[in-house]
Parts: C-alpha cells; structure tokens; sequence
C-alpha cells in the first residue's frame, strides 16, 4: 500500500496546466477559500473546512451531486505553501470518500502556482485508487477517469475567466450549456431540412472553437511539457492518509 501510495505521489494519473493572466493572490484566494472554489470547480457541489489549531492540516468535507436525489460526499486533509524560496507557491491534499455510489475511493493531489512575467502558471496534479474491483478499474479507464480530465480542465478555464474577464462562474456555465444548445439544435435542422448536409454540420458544430467568452478544456495543457516539474510537492508527503486518519 506504501509503495501504491509513492508511486501516485510521483507519478499524477491526470495533469492539467492553465495561463492565467491574474494577480497571485487573488488566483490563491479563489482555489483556496471553499466559497470561491466550488463556484468554479465542476468536480465539487460543496466544500467545507472543519475547525483547525493555527498550525494544523486543515480538514475538509466535499460533497458532489451526481443526480438531482444523490449527492456523493467525502472528507480530506490539505495543506499549503504561502511563501516560498523561489516565489512559487503550493497546495496539497489527500481525500477519501467512504460512500458506496462513489467510484473514487481514495486518492491525493497538489496545485503548484508558478508566476509568470504575465500571470500565474497554475498547475494541477492528482491520482486516486478507484473501487468496485475490475469492474470500477475498467469503467475508470473508459469512462470516469476521461470526464475527470475534462471537468478539471474545464473548470481551470472558467476559472481563467472569471479572474481575466469579470465572467461569474454562473454566467460560464450558462453560457456552455447555451453553446451546446446552438449546436445540437444546428444539427438537429441540418437532419431535418437538409439531410445531405448533416454530417458536415455535425462535425463544423464538433470541431467549431467555441467562443473566447466560453469556457474550453481544450485551452488548457494536459501532459506535462518536457523538462517540467510533474512531481508532486514534498508537503504531501507530510499529510496523513485516509487510513491513518481514522487512526488517529
């Protein structure tokens, strides 16, 4: 389980990068104060920090509604770096959900912020070890591990424009839903009234930016470039696992 647990510290199953033109601390203040964060966040419905001495991890409630009834909730520890020797700043975590709906059982994860001569290159990355056995690994691999990527990345460029634009979270969302709208809708008619033209709308509407306004994981850096500091920061190792939390 140690050496499990190594090897997804090094190596993070999922990687996303984005550019964001903004003010460090202001990039800090919406990834770390959980009223912020699950604004912008895709993954999570709800967060909430739990009471902490000063100097203390700070431990955490997640929540995510996966259907209208059914909501999927979990606990985690996180610790960050406010201030480091080469002006790069840290935040890690490791999480766990106990609820027998959700496919992610346990993992951990970092987001490094790294300045620029511009903004903030803000970084993320994590792993976690599925459950339901081989049936959860291969829809993992297929399925969920895929969307993952994609709502992280998602989620970093609304984030990018709500600090570079002013655009709420809300009105992002709004917005991507009303793209996807247009779209279907444009095939939807090219099938009814020009069906020779179908296909070729179907993938102008597929391929098609979408516009600057509205966010895009493809905007966002997925592997990470070469000669890059992938590796997870030193403080993970420090916080405790799931196991040794109900231990403790």
């Amino acid at each position: 389980m140690k050496q499990q647990t190594k090897q997804q510290t090094q190596r993070p199953g999922l990687y996303v990068e984005a550019r964001i033109r903004a003010e460090l601390d202001e990039l800090w203040a919406r990834t770390q104060e959980p009223a912020r964060h699950q604004r912008w966040d895709l993954r999570f419905t709800e967060i909430t920090y739990l009471p902490k001495a000063e100097d203390e991890p700070q431990h955490f409630r997640y929540a995510t509604r996966v259907l209208p009834f059914v909501t999927v909730a979990g606990t985690g520890i996180s610790a960050g770096e406010r201030r480091r020797p080469d002006g790069t700043r840290t935040s890690a975590l490791r999480f766990a959900s106990p609820h027998p709906l959700s496919l992610l059982a346990e993992g951990s994860g970092y987001w490094r912020y790294v300045p620029t001569e511009d903004g903030v290159r803000f970084v993320t990355g994590y792993d976690y070890r599925p459950r339901w056995g081989r049936f959860g690994a291969l829809a993992d691999r297929l399925a969920f591990r895929p969307l993952m990527g994609w709502a992280t990345a998602w989620s970093f460029d609304r984030l990018r424009l709500w600090l570079e634009r002013g655009i709420t979270p809300e009105r992002a969302l709004l917005q991507g839903l009303g793209e996807v709208l247009l779209r279907l809708l444009a095939v939807l008619a090219a099938v009814l009234f020009a069906p020779m033209t179908a296909l070729a709308t179907a993938a102008v509407a597929l391929m098609l930016p979408p516009l600057p306004t509205t966010p895009a994981a493809r905007r966002c850096l997925r592997t990470p470039p070469e000669r890059s500091r992938a590796h997870a920061p030193r403080i993970l190792a420090r916080l405790a696992t799931p196991q040794e939390q109900q231990q403790s």
